[in-house]
């Protein structure tokens, strides 16, 4: 029986994935390197690369590197002040779960960066457990994270549904042997998730597959 939901944050809850792509790329273009939205879906949110080893790839010389990157984290942390937009169909999703099922956050941004984002929306006091960056040493697509949150609700992996968009998070939700469905956004649409229990278009999809656990009519497959 699953008992607790575990949701990624960033590119799933709120459009945040979008605003950092947008600035890594204009940051780029200043410098004189183009960024395609393809490979940063696949090398970045699915491959974890880093945004300097992404640079380097480019071409970009190492200190140039630096500077790029450091004026880019220099500007999003400032767009950070102005709301970031909820992806469809979140609020909705979310309340509807909440009382049913305990929630929990699992993100590999820093908890300084989740308040932000989440100041204004009121979305975070829907969580029971938010584990975020500051709380771990191994960031997804290791299992840590999500053994973590498990551990922290007190609950065994088996009675825990997460939900990612991207391959990594999926990666680090079934390495902790927690089925997964994946709701891809605009920018991790292009990657592969055969180790997904289910993909959905939308947020909201993730409902019928509760309903379906809660009824008994699907269980929870064995992570292999």
């Amino acid at each position: 029986m699953i008992e607790a939901i575990l949701w990624d944050n960033d590119g799933l809850l709120v459009d945040s994935e979008t605003l950092f792509f947008n600035l890594t790329r204009d940051a780029f273009a200043e410098a004189g390197f183009s960024l395609d939205s393809g490979y940063w879906g696949l090398e970045y949110l699915g491959n974890a690369k880093h945004s300097s080893v992404i640079a380097l790839e480019l071409g970009m010389p190492p200190e140039l590197a630096r500077t790029v990157i450091e004026r880019r984290n220099d500007v999003y942390i400032k767009s950070l002040e102005q709301p970031v937009p909820l992806l469809p169909d979140v609020r909705e999703t979310i309340e509807a779960l909440s009382g049913k099922f305990r929630l929990a956050l699992v993100t590999g941004s820093p908890r300084d960066k989740v308040e932000m984002m989440h100041r204004e929306n009121g979305l975070l006091e829907y969580f029971e457990v938010i584990i975020t960056e500051n709380d771990i040493g191994n960031p997804k697509p290791h299992p840590e994270p999500y053994l973590k949150a498990v551990e922290r609700l007190g609950l065994e992996t088996r009675q825990c549904l997460a939900v990612e968009d991207s391959r990594r998070g999926l990666a680090s939700a079934h390495a902790a042997g927690i089925p997964c469905v994946v709701v891809p956004n605009t920018l991790t649409r292009i990657q592969q998730f055969e180790l997904a229990f289910a993909v959905e278009e939308r947020v909201s999809g993730v409902l019928k597959h509760v309903a379906a656990f809660s009824a008994g009519s699907l269980r929870v497959p064995p992570q292999v």
